[in-house]
């Protein structure tokens, strides 16, 4: 890197991913000026001042003569100040104000400002994760120091500013390494909502463990004040704690998202509520440049949607695909972004539009026209991408008080049979059994001839479709596995059978 050339490693930002850019800086003779090349969007370009004012107030010289700075590569579009400390340490290595050993195993990320310090950037831990794997050390800005650290293997440098950063490479004052920020795996955040909080709803409580233990997607609906919200909002404490690798995948979205800012809960699966007036673009993702979604933020935890039918329909209807698949791609004219979206959905919703269709202790004032209607807005095909649909009905005012005074399961003891059922199906297919194809049901689902009698004759008289008939299967299957039986009996059957009561004919 001698003479009027050097090169600087950083890492760009295209999803979760974080692909390595190489800053490319070449002085020549000329006019004085700085010309920057390789795709750079706004922000990039305007580090050109950035990078001038902090050079100088930094005690250094900036170069008085044509200078070129190519991101590489070139097809790869650039965002965001990022690149603010890598141009700045390739002019001044170009131009022989640094030397130029000490760079090939070390990248750099950060922005400038006029003073010459570190500024936080967004979306860094990818960019930690994948300078880890390749075993190079990474300079951040101090700010970040934290959020990098959480890959256990990084080794992150943080830095107050351009010239600190200076006298690291140089050798003449190293910065330390920040110690891993990785939380402990034991610590569960004060006041998480547990299941004990849940009295009655002994049906309810069975579907969540079901749910839980299979990877299902569920459907609660019941009355105002039955208590949906609240068994939907402790699913997450049922649910088995995510491994190293699923915290930081996590960890990454939100990341991109909100700027490193960490998750309290980090080894807990996320859960996230948006209101039922969120937009497509906000469940799914999107703008200029594609930034995650509520499916993404999700990821590996709960997507709780209140209030199903007060969604747009066209908003439910793009969860479909990310439902099947666990991954979302964003496509827009300058670039494609693919997000992972494997998020279990749990939703919520009134039988109608009053809300007590079917409720003994209050009247119903809409007509059957008026109830199919309203469940209309839901589609057939978002509904049978929905393994359980469960009626929560209210509990007695005067047994509540009784059931109050007794103890409940709590979320530790329901969560162990869930690990026991998980470990199976990972031993099994080596993953839930959600998640099982078609082809693993036919090995891992086989009926004997009266259970097979049994399953057609309910596809027959519900008319079931064909992917309603295979979530029932994949329930059956949950139902056996939290009995550590091998075979699908009748009884599982019809459990899981009794879960699609969406199915049924409204009366």
């Amino acid at each position: 890197m001698k003479g009027p050339t050097a090169v600087i490693k950083t890492r760009g930002k295209v999803g979760v991913a974080a692909p390595e850019v190489a800053v490319e800086v070449h002085i020549s003779n000329g006019l004085p000026s700085l010309s920057m090349v390789g795709l750079p969007e706004t922000a990039v370009r305007e580090s050109k001042d950035r990078v001038r004012s902090a050079i100088v107030n930094s005690q250094f010289e900036f170069p008085r003569a044509r200078i070129t700075v190519n991101l590489a590569p070139a097809d790869l579009p650039k965002e965001g100040g990022r690149y603010d400390l890598p141009i700045a340490l390739g002019i001044l290595v170009a131009s022989g104000q640094l030397p130029g050993e000490g760079f090939d195993q070390r990248e750099f990320l950060g922005e400038l400002a006029l003073t010459g310090a570190l500024r936080p950037v967004r979306g860094l831990l990818p960019a930690a994760m994948a300078a880890a794997e390749a075993d190079a050390e990474l300079v951040v800005p101090r700010d970040n120091g934290r959020e990098a650290a959480l890959p256990k293997q990084a080794r992150v440098v943080p830095g107050d500013s351009l010239l600190a950063v200076c006298g690291h490479v140089t050798g003449d004052n190293r910065l330390p390494y920040q110690p891993s920020t990785s939380p402990d795996p034991e610590l569960t955040p004060e006041g998480a909502p547990d299941l004990s909080d849940v009295v009655g709803q002994n049906l309810p409580r069975r579907a969540l463990e079901v749910a839980a233990a299979g990877g299902h997607s569920i459907l609660f609906y019941g009355s105002p004040g039955s208590g949906k919200t609240m068994l939907a909002s402790r699913l997450p404490s049922i649910l088995p704690r995510l491994t190293e690798g699923q915290a930081l995948e996590v960890a990454a979205v939100h990341s991109v998202s909100s700027g490193g800012e960490q998750r309290e809960d980090f080894w807990l699966p996320p859960f996230r509520s948006p209101h039922h007036t969120a937009s497509g673009v906000a469940l799914v993702g999107g703008g200029s440049y594609p930034r995650p979604g509520e499916i993404s933020l999700a990821h590996h935890g709960v997507l709780f949607l209140d209030e199903l039918p007060e969604f747009e329909r066209k908003v439910l209807e793009v969860l479909r695909e990310p439902l099947e698949s666990g991954t979302i791609a964003i496509s827009r004219a300058a670039q494609q972004v693919r997000y992972p979206a494997s998020f279990q959905l749990i939703a919520a919703m009134n039988p109608c539009p009053c809300g007590y269709h079917g409720d003994i202790q209050h009247d119903c004032h809409c007509a059957i026209e008026q109830v199919r209607r309203y469940r209309s807005k839901i589609s057939g095909p978002l509904l049978d991408r929905i393994d359980l649909h469960v009626e929560v009905k209210p509990v007695d005012k005067k047994c509540l008080i009784q059931l109050e005074q007794q103890k409940t399961e709590p979320s530790a003891d329901v969560r162990a049979r869930v690990l026991a059922a998980r470990s199976l199906q990972h031993a099994r297919q080596g993953g839930t059994n959600a998640q099982l194809t078609v082809a693993q049901l036919k090995v891992h689902c086989k009926l004997g001839e009266p259970e097979q009698r049994l399953l057609d004759q309910a596809m027959e008289r519900m008319k079931l479709s064909a992917r309603a008939y295979h979530r029932v299967l994949k329930v059956a299957r949950t139902l056996a596995d939290l009995q550590s039986a091998s075979e699908l009996t009748g009884a599982h059957l019809l459990e899981a059978i009794g879960y699609r009561n969406f199915d049924r004919p409204l009366s």
